[in-house]
């Protein structure tokens, strides 16, 4: 078997065959198959269970059992791979993370560099009224920093809210300079605000970190931005490079809630609006699982963008997170052409309906094993699947400036999405049912 290639796609397989009918000693209570950041695998279990040598002969054989099915990601015979650790190590360990296969005993533990937000949805507790919202892509170029702005001066404009706007793309800062003048833009951004939180020194920042824009000053309601960067970048990819670390006490999506929390206490808004960094990245990550807020899934009718979303669908199922994230998710049609609309949303809602039913709806549809299944059927109108549709508009589409924005392109792209989204605005505020 050791001359097999096993490749990192087929390590879990392999570990969990190994692992069946396998023998566990009765002392020990919880054992760790960890994959650690270079895609080997070992055992971790507690130091107390390694005083007893019978116990001890048995996980080393074990160890050698699991090494021998993940080819060159196990560690062979004369290598460590049975890690003994202590209490404070054994500690670190997370208490939710995934059994491996029908062990109850045995779970299994990813040690990632990047990716590791994705592995967990949080609700954390709030003491704000304000409802979040994030708008997220797997690509770039669709149309999410034109409609954070619409959004914000929709809301502020004709519902009277108070609205404010998060720029969280740091990689790609363009929704700051787009809804601020120059000489409007706060002293500090949201990379200033990381970076200083690190020593202490974040409640300066948050003093000084948000602005109106200009079309804020004559509406019923109002919005403010909390750019990526002040007026002044300054040694902005130094900044950068330490924006997303996890600090000695605390992990960075905790941070970056504390930062909301920060903001709106301050601010006080109805509506958070947060453009996320596009892609599989943690940043992104984060902003749909770990702060509470619903989703707007921007895509196109295109392979790629299926294929991207069906690789994070495919995750949230396989992980048993689907039920806690997917009654917050809803996708958006982004782009989709005025002259053609007929057709290419029907294929939209086919490959959106495809994408729900087969990773996040419950298995069997209506017709299963619950009482109240989340299932939708492919024409169900207001279904996750059902997108929120924005049209291609030549305005936009040649970069107006989000400065100002004009009431006749907004109606021309945004009206059936605008109608959409104030009806799931009240949804999520508990005025009407699902």
């Amino acid at each position: 078997m050791e001359n097999d290639f096993v490749s990192f796609d087929k390590i879990k397989t392999r570990v969990t065959e190994a692992l069946a009918g396998a023998y566990i000693p009765e002392s020990v209570d919880r054992l760790y198959v960890v994959r650690n950041l270079f895609g080997k695998v070992r055992i971790s279990v507690s130091e107390k269970v390694g005083d007893d040598e019978s116990c001890r002969a048995a996980l080393q054989e074990l160890a050698c059992k699991i090494g021998a099915a993940a080819g060159k990601h196990g560690y062979g015979p004369d290598e460590t791979g049975v890690l003994y650790l202590s209490d404070g190590m054994f500690g670190t360990l997370p208490d939710d993370s995934e059994p491996v296969a029908a062990l109850d005993r045995v779970h299994w533990v990813e040690r990632l560099v990047t990716g590791g937000d994705w592995w967990t949805v949080d609700d954390p507790p709030r003491k704000g009224n304000a409802k979040r919202w994030t708008l997220f892509s797997v690509k770039g170029g669709v149309g999410r920093s034109t409609t954070v702005a619409v959004l914000a001066w929709h809301l502020a404009h004709k519902e009277r809210e108070k609205v404010l706007v998060v720029d969280l793309d740091l990689e790609s800062p363009g929704l700051s300079s787009a809804m601020l003048d120059t000489g409007a833009q706060p002293e500090f951004g949201v990379v200033d605000w990381f970076v200083e939180d690190l020593v202490g020194q974040s409640d300066r920042v948050i003093e000084n970190m948000t602005a109106r824009p200009a079309w804020a000053d004559d509406l019923d309601g109002t919005a403010v931005v909390a750019p990526a960067h002040g007026r002044m970048p300054g040694e902005y990819l130094a900044k950068l490079g330490r924006v997303y670390m996890d600090s000695v006490k605390e992990p960075w999506a905790s941070r970056l809630e504390r930062l909301l929390a920060g903001l709106e206490a301050r601010f006080d808004p109805t509506v958070v609006l947060i453009e996320s960094r596009s892609g599989l990245h943690d940043i992104a990550a984060a902003t749909l699982t770990d702060i509470g807020a619903e989703g707007l899934l921007f895509a196109t009718d295109s392979d790629s963008s299926w294929t991207d979303y069906e690789i994070l669908f495919d995750h949230w199922r396989d992980r048993s997170m689907a039920e806690r994230i997917r009654e917050r998710l809803w996708l958006v049609s982004a782009l989709t052409p005025p002259n053609d609309e007929i057709a290419y949303l029907g294929r939209f809602r086919e490959r959106a309906w495809d994408l729900f039913a087969n990773r996040l709806y419950d298995d069997g549809g209506a017709g299963g094993d619950r009482e109240d299944p989340f299932w939708f059927e492919l024409e169900d109108e207001g279904a996750p699947h059902d997108a929120l549709t924005i049209y291609w508009n030549t305005g936009f589409a040649a970069g107006a400036s989000l400065r100002t924005l004009e009431e006749a392109p907004i109606k021309l792209a945004y009206e059936s999405f605008l109608k959409r989204f104030e009806h799931l605005n009240r949804v999520r505020d508990g005025e009407e049912a699902r």
